[in-house]
């Protein structure tokens, strides 16, 4: 799985135990829905479906020919197996975007979204994520590193054997 979609999955979960117990407006969960298919959420989701599926072949299948062949074109792009997932993952994650934002929140979110800027950070996030990540562990290294020989030379002058 993506570091991008665990982070929406994360971050997805941890607004749903946050958010209001109230139902969302109709008009919120229009705005909701649309920002959750401008964010390209439910294509990420279908990305991971033939991981998905190529992990149950053998198990359904029982690797027997002629049920590889049937379990192949029931499960081919595009086939209609996937399609009751994408609408209550989308209605489910619009749900929890619609619970925690106002409907001009989410409208202006989706608005930046919508724009070159917004969709190119969406197409580099991944990308951001690890390089920042390294980032924070090259750095957190060398610190602890410094303080490591900083303390070690702290206790020496008080008298301590490192």
């Amino acid at each position: 799985m993506s570091r991008r979609l665990l982070a929406i999955t994360g971050i997805l979960l941890l607004l749903a135990c946050g958010a209001s117990a109230e139902t969302p407006s109709p008009e919120a969960m229009a705005a909701a829905r649309k920002l959750v298919v401008t964010l390209k959420i439910a294509d990420q989701y279908r990305a991971l479906l033939p991981q998905l599926l190529l992990k149950l072949r053998p198990v359904v299948s029982q690797d027997r020919p002629e049920i590889e062949r049937d379990y192949d074109a029931m499960t081919a792009p595009g086939a209609e197996i996937y399609a009751p997932f994408f609408a209550a993952m989308v209605d489910q994650i619009a749900a929890v975007y619609a619970a925690t934002f106002t409907l001009d929140e989410l409208r202006q979110i989706e608005a930046f979204y919508a724009q070159p800027v917004g969709q190119k950070l969406l197409a580099q996030s991944d990308a951001l994520a690890q390089a920042t990540t390294q980032i924070a562990q090259d750095v957190s290294q060398k610190a602890a590193d410094q303080l490591k020989q900083r303390l070690i030379e702290a206790l020496r002058q008080k008298g301590h054997k490192l």
